[in-house]
């Protein structure tokens, strides 16, 4: 190493690259500051600290829009592969002291909040060493993460095959129910055609949501369009808004977990409903998971079983009559690398 490099070594901490790697990637000090825990003034200080240690600027200001310059390029693609090295020693160290410490990162989309806590909570309790750090979003942003290799694992409710060459491992069962405010007059009734939905005012996902695709490719085989009369980005708004008499939704049966059957929400019995769906392990083709990664991989699709009994427990409280015609798929191991994971 040249002695310019080990000055640079001395003069630069990895706090400093970490941060510069989060900024450069989401190109605001906002979103890095607040990924990092940071206040935007620390991030900015560090940066500019790390700046002065290279000696030459970073970033440039075009506009309102932040870009790396030619020398915070080679600084980026080095963050990446030093990352990358502590990445693969956290992983043999893993391996020699088998699952005794280390850590998990994951992102999952906004309706698995509901899922993954409860796997992550049995997962701990027989892995109590093990630092997991957890990041909910909506589906285009854990895809982002994905094209970038920022997580361990991804938790999503449908393969993004056509996206990115993943491989996409179904876990569990993630049911698709209509649901509609307690004592709404279509719980008196069963096998409710879809045709009679959409004379309903119909509350649903914002556009890019899994839950929202889904639901439009039912009603456009159909050929039908719902009265959507409100579009929200969260679950327990949208349950609230159902809650308050609103509309009538679909959401994913995960989302009652903590609700009693005669609480404010309840299932209809809908003709093509519940859906079968299922929650999907989903990591990059050919990445090689750490021990720890793997060893969650494999705990979920264990537990998938138990999930599977719950969804049973609930469609027979909120719906007794429906529940009796439900049965989910046996769900398999994880699939060999380069297998096909198409819809």
């Amino acid at each position: 190493m040249s002695g310019a490099g080990k000055d640079l070594a001395r003069r630069v901490t990895l706090r400093q690259l970490k941060i510069f790697e989060a900024l450069a990637r989401n190109r605001s000090v906002t979103r890095a500051a607040e990924e990092l825990y940071l206040t935007q003034p620390t991030a900015s200080m560090q940066v500019k600290k790390l700046a002065d240690a290279v000696g030459m600027p970073l970033f440039e200001q075009i506009g309102r829009q932040v870009h790396l310059t030619e020398v915070g390029q080679e600084l980026y693609e080095a963050c990446l592969e030093i990352f990358d090295s502590l990445d693969r020693l956290e992983m043999r160290v893993a391996d020699m002291e088998g699952l005794k410490r280390g850590s998990l990162k994951m992102a999952v989309v906004t309706t698995a909040k509901y899922f993954a806590p409860h796997v992550l909570g049995h997962f701990k309790q027989k892995y109590p060493g093990i630092e997991v750090s957890l990041k909910v979003s909506n589906r285009e942003r854990v895809l982002e993460r994905l094209a970038i290799n920022e997580d361990d694992i991804y938790i999503m409710g449908q393969k993004p095959v056509e996206e990115l060459d993943i491989e996409a491992v179904p876990i569990a069962p993630n049911p698709l129910v209509v649901m509609a405010p307690h004592g709404h007059p279509l719980h008196s009734e069963t096998e409710i055609p879809l045709e009679r939905l959409v004379e309903e005012p119909f509350i649903g996902r914002e556009p890019g949501s899994g839950i929202r695709q889904v639901t439009e490719r039912i009603f456009d085989a159909a050929g039908l369009h719902p009265n959507m009369i409100m579009e929200l980005s969260s679950n327990e708004a949208i349950k609230h808004a159902v809650a308050s008499g609103l509309g009538i939704s679909v959401l994913s049966l995960h989302s009652l977990t903590l609700e009693r059957a005669d609480g404010p929400v309840g299932v209809l019995d809908v003709q093509g409903f519940p859906i079968d769906r299922y929650w999907y392990a989903v990591y990059p083709r050919g990445k090689k998971l750490s021990v720890i990664a793997q060893s969650f991989l494999d705990f979920m699709v264990k537990e998938g079983a138990n999930v599977a009994e719950e969804m049973d427990e609930l469609m027979e409280a909120f719906l007794p009559a429906r529940a009796s015609r439900v049965s989910w798929e046996p769900l398999v191991a994880p699939p060999a690398q380069g297998s096909d994971h198409g819809d």
